[in-house]
């Protein structure tokens, strides 16, 4: 008696006018062979404790959601001062290191595939997460606002303005934590060029006033985030490295409102990092169609990892569409993921949703994290 293992397709005349069915087809990102097109995006959760070690909800909580063709994590911190927020998990321990080897072995135990994003925080972190004497960025810029730290909401600090040799250490850091992940089993990593944290603060002018060799002009700007990749890529290899950016996405002081510095400094990234050969190029943009994206995948050379953004959550129909009109090699996906942790085979069936939860987002428990309900609990 043979035991079916596919779902229902849903008919390609649905009201999206695509074929959902493109979203189920194997691809191929570097080294990184995904069984979907459906890609977990790296979602904040908060729930690794004081210490930053992956434990047991971590562990149960990506397991959930191994048949997402590709799995990225939460932003783990390369270094002390780069952890932006209580209870985000770290890759700096050996303990920390292991938690991660739980996790990837649970993945993989279920067909999944793991990348461990890769994030410093930069000027976003605060000494009393830190428990450091200092957050860095590449100029001495405040944040406006408040941190959220283990003593509640504080105003961010003034960051330490890294020395050009200092910057050598953020290299250090980023390839000593992709090696331990690796190392740890995960398949790959993906460097966070984004959202405002350390390496994007290199990249945009609104953060970066330095008038070394990593300062200026665009080109100088994006130096540090291709001496990153290219040291990591040499590290691990580059089939198993991805980057994430979110050009003049406007989030966390970053407006980078000037659209034709954006063009000329991301164009000037995705120069330098062509060459490497990369796994793929995530972008992080409300219109992933538009102009810019699209130069930006043709001129690096990598798949496209589309990602619609906080304030447009993607649907099967949207991801679809992608899809369908070729405009992305995948669809990274975040809150129906947090809801449904047989996202892939709820969007197969044209099942119901659950719906998420945003006041269990951030947490330290079990709660909005582990407990939603499967279609075959």
């Amino acid at each position: 008696m043979s035991t079916r293992t596919d779902f229902p397709q849903a008919p390609a005349d649905d009201a999206s006018g695509t074929d959902p069915r493109q979203l189920f087809t194997p691809v191929a990102l570097g080294d990184l062979h995904l069984r979907n097109r459906v890609v977990m995006a790296p979602l904040t959760r908060t729930r690794a404790g004081e210490d930053g070690v992956p434990g047991d909800l971590l562990v149960e909580h990506y397991a959930q959601r191994a048949s997402a063709g590709l799995i990225i994590t939460e932003g783990t911190y390369p270094t002390r001062e780069g952890r932006g927020y209580p209870g985000q998990p770290g890759i700096v321990t050996d303990e920390q290191a292991a938690g991660w080897r739980r996790v990837a072995d649970a993945v993989h135990a279920r067909g999944g595939l793991l990348v461990m994003q890769v994030m410093h925080a930069g000027r976003v972190a605060h000494p009393a997460t830190t428990g450091t004497d200092r957050v860095v960025a590449p100029s001495a810029v405040v944040l406006e606002g408040e941190a959220h730290t283990p003593q509640g909401k504080l105003a961010y600090a003034e960051p330490h303005a890294l020395t050009t040799e200092e910057v050598q250490q953020v290299v250090a850091d980023h390839v000593a934590a992709a090696r331990r992940a690796v190392d740890a089993g995960l398949d790959g990593v993906e460097l966070h060029s984004a959202n405002g944290y350390l390496l994007h603060e290199f990249l945009a002018p609104d953060t970066n006033h330095r008038t070394d060799a990593y300062g200026g002009s665009p080109q100088a700007r994006a130096r540090l985030v291709v001496e990153v990749a290219r040291a990591v890529a040499a590290e691990v290899g580059p089939g198993r490295v991805g980057i994430r950016i979110s050009p003049a996405h406007g989030v966390q002081g970053i407006p980078e409102a000037d659209a034709d510095d954006v063009a000329a400094t991301y164009g000037a990234l995705v120069d330098g990092l062509a060459p490497l050969g990369l796994a793929y190029l995530s972008v992080l943009r409300a219109d992933p169609t538009d102009e810019l994206t699209q130069d930006l995948r043709r001129r690096s050379g990598m798949p496209l990892v589309a990602n619609r953004g906080f304030s447009t959550p993607t649907t099967r129909e949207s991801a679809s569409a992608l899809v369908d009109a070729t405009h992305a090699d995948a669809v990274a996906v975040g809150r129906a993921l947090i809801a449904n942790p047989d996202l892939v085979e709820r969007w197969r069936a044209g099942a119901d949703e659950n719906e998420p939860d945003p006041s269990t987002f951030y947490g330290t428990t079990a709660e909005g994290y582990t407990d939603y309900p499967r279609l075959t609990a």
